[in-house]
């Protein structure tokens, strides 16, 4: 017990200097906005400019997932991380599909051998990894990989005729990004049964309704309303964002006890950053908190 309460003080010790050096010392990328990119688009968005928003952008196959868009969107990732001016990420795509699965063409020559030997698909999940949260804005299809990728973001907006859904299963495999693992924990095992055992889709009403999606939109408002959400995260601290954003996602990763162990010890360490002492003291003196991220 002493050991695991040890462990995740440690670690929120740890995390809380890290962003603060991060925040500190790293220089404001433009690289992302500036690059050519081939399979996707960059802007910066919201009224400070704070807000990323990556663009999928293969409309002619429908934003299928091909190795060459995961590694732009990876790198994208990577230096909006490293921005201390972005607060936020929006992932989108087109108003037909946000992301219809994994490029099948690509994929189709596959031997087990070299999905063994290479670990297919483990270098997809960087969306997974940041530290900054990602809103997923989807239009249209999210299929197989595309719904995975949804999955892998914080907070899923959709827009009113959003289709979700696993068909792996049509095409003799299954869902290997966490299709089996991720929906299960978000609509339960029933639900993600049906889903990946059917392929059958579902609509963003019923996404709502399951709690796979947080909200659903008119399509034409859609990436408004994701870019509103994170520019309202975007009025807090990033500090203790990131370390807020790493206790919900340890709810998923441990037993109930240990997750409160690790909240509890995460919340006493935000007792040890300047952005606490300013927000209860501005609370206190009836005036707007000035977070510095520190």
């Amino acid at each position: 017990m002493a050991q695991i309460m040890k462990t995740v003080a440690g670690r929120a010790h740890q995390m809380l200097q890290v962003a603060a050096k991060n925040q500190q010392f790293v220089p404001r990328f433009y690289c992302a906005a500036a690059n050519n990119f081939e399979f996707i688009k960059t802007e910066l968005a919201g009224e400070k400019k704070n807000v990323a928003v990556i663009t999928l952008n293969r409309p002619k196959a429908l934003n299928a997932l091909c190795n060459g868009l995961m590694k732009e969107l990876s790198s994208t990732l990577d230096q909006y991380e490293k921005d201390n001016s972005i607060a936020a990420i929006v992932i989108t795509g087109s108003e037909k599909a946000f992301a219809a699965g994994a490029d099948i063409k690509e994929m189709q020559p596959n031997t087990y051998s070299q999905c063994i030997m290479g670990n297919f698909l483990n270098d997809w999940t960087r969306v997974a990894k940041c530290q900054k949260p990602i809103i997923a804005a989807v239009n249209g299809y999210a299929l197989g990989g595309g719904c995975e990728l949804a999955m892998m973001c914080d907070i899923i907006y959709a827009g009113d005729k959003a289709k979700f859904g696993q068909p792996e299963i049509a095409l003799g495999t299954i869902p290997g990004a966490g299709g089996t693992q991720r929906l299960t924990r978000v609509v339960g095992k029933s639900k993600a049964m049906e889903m990946c055992l059917t392929g059958n889709m579902i609509s963003a009403a019923e996404a709502e309704k399951t709690g796979l999606v947080s909200k659903v939109v008119p399509a034409d408002q859609l990436v408004a309303e994701a870019v509103k959400l994170g520019e309202k995260i975007g009025t807090h601290s990033q500090l203790i964002v990131q370390l807020c954003k790493e206790a919900v996602n340890t709810a998923y990763e441990t037993t109930l006890q240990e997750g409160l162990k690790y909240e509890r010890r995460t919340f006493h360490a935000t007792f040890s950053t300047e952005d606490r002492k300013e927000g209860m003291t501005a609370f206190v003196e009836k005036r707007p908190a000035k977070f510095n991220n520190n």
